[in-house]
């Protein structure tokens, strides 16, 4: 297992970096004037860069910030740039993000595939051309026929499927997960996380997941970094693991929901 300190896993600004992908630069977060988190990672198309640390740390503090909607409470420094895009100063329904969290947040006046209709790209035009989209999609999930079906008739598994299927439809530049898994049951929770990997790497999408679980940050199989695992003030982006977890411990799901009514 390889561990780095922060400044052995930060990028040098000195080396130039590859456009594609998700950068965070030179972030920092604060509160009170107390630093909770500094980070400067590139993380590639198609790789998972799993964040770990104990509540409180800024887990969510930098997925909030990274997607847009960071509290006013809390203060920031850095950059987020997509594909060369600069992120920073946009507003959430313009950066492209796709969100997974705990709750798949179907909207529950809707049908599984209305759901999945609202998420698709406004580009892809005609009744048939975006049934058929949706269609596909769930088939890819596993969730073949289920069109019709009301929200509140599925499974937590299933619902977390038809969750990433609506993401995944909005064609995101970059995905966002925010304990997607921990709800579920163990069975249930190794297959949703393996498919969700499995179609960030097929689709070539940058990722940052948020988690306690380790088993998540194995499956992810990109680096993983621990931040306040001392529970102490300054830098704390203080263990870089580069594909190995042992030893650490989505409104909402639809990038460009916005465009797409």
């Amino acid at each position: 297992m390889t561990i780095h300190t922060m400044a052995d896993g930060a990028t040098d600004a000195g080396d130039p970096q590859p456009a594609d992908g998700l950068i965070l630069r030179d972030v920092a977060i604060r509160l009170d004037g107390r630093r909770l988190l500094a980070l400067d990672r590139r993380i590639a198309p198609g790789e998972t860069l799993t964040v770990m640390g104990p509540s409180g740390s800024g887990k969510s503090t930098l997925f909030a910030f990274v997607a847009g909607f960071l509290d006013p409470a809390f203060s920031a420094t850095g950059s987020v740039v997509l594909d060369g895009r600069e992120l920073t100063h946009l507003a959430p329904r313009q950066r492209r993000l796709g969100l997974l969290f705990q709750d798949a947040l179907l909207f529950p006046h809707m049908s599984v595939g209305e759901n999945l209709l609202f998420a698709l790209v406004p580009t892809l035009r005609g009744r048939r051309a975006r049934r058929q989209a949706a269609e596909r999609m769930l088939a890819e999930v596993g969730l073949e026929g289920t069109f019709g079906r009301d929200p509140a008739t599925l499974s937590g598994g299933q619902a977390a499927r038809v969750a990433l299927a609506r993401t995944l439809l909005a064609e995101p530049g970059a995905l966002l997960l925010d304990e997607p898994f921990s709800r579920l049951d163990q069975a249930l929770r190794t297959a949703t996380r393996n498919l969700v990997f499995a179609r960030i790497r097929e689709r070539r999408i940058p990722a940052i997941l948020v988690t306690h679980d380790p088993a998540d940050a194995e499956a992810a199989g990109g680096p993983v970094v621990v931040i306040g695992e001392d529970g102490q003030d300054g830098p704390t982006d203080q263990r870089v693991r580069n594909g190995d977890a042992a030893g650490a411990e989505g409104v909402a799901g639809v990038a460009g929901a916005e465009r797409a009514r």
